[in-house]
Formats: structure tokens, C-alpha cells, sequence
């Protein structure tokens, strides 16, 4: 149901900023279930960059892909950087292409988060915001309803990650997800790693006992 989205970046004219900033950037991610095995992929794309003073907006055309790389389901989404912060709607984390028809997210369907927080200068040892997002579906007589809360947000250390798309130095993030679906409650946590100029590089969800049960990576990066 979650897909990471929000990307961190460089320098843009002398001003630090977590995101990629040049368009046509292009990054590209697989995601992969407890075994491994490929379970789709999601491309970003630069579309657009407006600065204005230290608030920068950043617009992505977000695709969401099959494991064969076939095209699900497309949006833009804008994230937001006011002077040493930025923010990510919560509502970008829901994956829409479960609930797309025909390419567009029916009107039935109601997505609804506050935004989530990430200093620009987050040293290790820092505590961050929490954030949730909430979403409800009524079709006929199916009424279905969706939330998930992040808490203990932490950022924990800077080390050395190798994926497909490199090596990269990055910031080690930490949360716990406590998500809520059809009355049904699963608790999680999530491990992110981030490198400035790149974005998010890696990351690993684990059930409640420890175990991992999906992982996300940078496998391709084109400027």
C-alpha cells in the first residue's frame, strides 16, 4: 500500500536543499517482497523547479510499473521546501495504482494526511514530527477504510549503502508504522536511507518480530 515517494537532492544556486533540482532528472526504483522476488518499480521524473527566496517547489511525474515495467498508473505530485524544512503530503505515500481505473483515481475514493516533516540538516540523534494519512472507499455497498500513523521517527546514523545504482553515503532514517486496514491492525518498521544529491537510496520494512518483509532500491539514476 505505501511507496515511498519523496526523493532528496543537491545544491541549487548555492541555496541546500535535499532534492534533485535539475529537471529531467530522471530516478527509478524496484521494490521486492521477503523472498526477493521483483514486485514492481516506480520512476520519477523531474518536471518542474520553482525557487522563490528559501521556498523552493519540486514537481515529479511519478509512474508506478509492473515487474515487467509496464505502466499502471501516473500523476504529479509537487514536495515543498520552506527555509531549512521540507514537506511531503502524506496523502503521495498511498499507492494509487491498487485503486486507479482507466488511469484516474475514482471520486469515491478520499485520501486525506497532514504533511510530513524532514529538516534539511538532520544530524543523527535527531526526533522528527509524526505523520498519518487516512483513506476511505465507498462503492456501492462497499465501504472500505484505510490509515497509517508513523511514529518514533528518528534519524540514526551516516553510513555506506550499495545498491545497483552505487555507492552512496547516507543518512539512516527510522520509524514505526502502525497501519490500519478493514478493521485489521499491522504494526511495522521502517528503515530509509537517504544521500544528498541522489535521494532515497534504500529502504526495508519489517513485521513486529523482526523480519523483513519487502525492500525498495535506486537501481537506476539519470541526470
Amino acid at each position: 500500500m505505501m511507496t515511498v515517494i519523496f526523493l532528496f537532492g543537491t545544491t541549487v544556486w548555492g541555496q541546500e536543499t535535499f532534492f534533485p533540482t535539475r529537471e529531467g532528472t530522471v530516478l527509478t526504483y524496484k521494490t521486492f517482497d521477503k523472498k526477493t522476488k521483483e514486485t514492481g518499480a516506480m520512476r520519477y521524473t523531474i518536471q518542474g523547479v520553482k525557487i522563490a527566496g528559501s521556498d523552493i517547489d519540486i514537481t515529479y511525474l511519478c509512474e508506478s510499473l509492473d515487474p515487467k515495467e509496464a505502466l499502471l498508473f501516473k500523476e504529479e505530485i509537487t514536495i515543498h521546501q520552506k527555509g531549512d524544512k521540507l514537506f511531503v503530503d502524506m496523502g503521495n505515500f498511498i499507492n494509487k495504482a491498487a485503486f486507479q481505473q482507466n488511469g484516474e483515481i475514482p471520486a469515491e475514493v478520499q485520501i486525506t494526511g497532514n504533511n510530513m516533516e524532514i529538516p534539511v540538516n538532520a544530524a543523527p540523534g535527531t526526533t522528527l514530527p509524526d505523520a498519518s494519512v487516512a483513506m476511505s472507499l465507498k462503492m456501492g455497498f462497499l465501504n472500505m477504510k484505510m490509515s497509517a500513523d508513523v511514529t518514533n521517527r528518528k534519524v540514526e546514523a551516516v553510513e555506506e549503502v550499495t545498491v545497483k545504482a552505487g555507492t552512496f553515503s547516507c543518512s539512516r532514517f527510522s520509524s514505526d508504522v502502525n497501519a490500519t486496514a478493514m478493521g485489521i491492525s499491522v504494526k511495522s518498521k521502517t528503515i530509509e536511507w537517504y544521500a544528498k544529491g541522489v535521494g532515497m537510496v534504500k529502504s526495508e520494512s519489517y513485521d513486529k518480530n523482526g523480519k523483513i518483509v519487502s525492500s525498495t532500491e535506486l537501481v537506476e539514476l539519470r541526470n
